[in-house]
């Protein structure tokens, strides 16, 4: 549940666009336990070119909106939300139900409570407070 490790990156990762990356920064370490593996800050010293995180076992990366340079990259509360979820495999149901807890209390909105889905997984989704999508779900146990 924790991102101490710095892995290696994988094949594909996602890289948000949010409206304050430092605030960004500071929720995914409260809420996942994310650490940081590096950082580029912009000329104008207000905003982050990138970030990158380390958290569940993987990484994201993460900067400001830049309309100046990319102008079709911008964060979900500009455009009324997100269609993309990063999916969080865990290992148990209790580390969904932590990890939510978690993200609650460090300011995510619970769109669907811990539940036993009925495709066998604990499952559960959530909005950060910059429009990303999560879903936290664990295998159950088979009877």
């Amino acid at each position: 549940m924790s991102g101490r490790e710095d892995p290696k990156p994988s094949p594909i990762e996602c890289y948000l666009i949010v409206d304050d990356a430092e605030a960004a920064i500071a929720f995914y370490r409260r809420a996942f336990g994310a650490t940081e593996i590096a950082r580029r800050a912009a000329p104008d010293g207000r905003r982050l070119l990138h970030c990158a995180l380390a958290l569940f076992g993987g990484r994201i990366m993460l900067a400001d909106e830049f309309p100046e340079l990319i102008s079709d990259t911008v964060a979900p509360k500009r455009v009324g939300g997100t269609s993309v979820t990063m999916n969080v495999n865990l290992a148990t149901p209790a580390a969904v139900d932590a990890t939510l807890a978690q993200a609650e209390a460090a300011g995510a909105a619970i769109t669907t409570p811990a539940t036993d889905a009925p495709w066998g997984t604990r499952y559960a989704r959530l909005i950060d407070p910059f429009g990303h999508a999560w879903a936290l779900q664990a295998p159950l146990p088979e009877d």
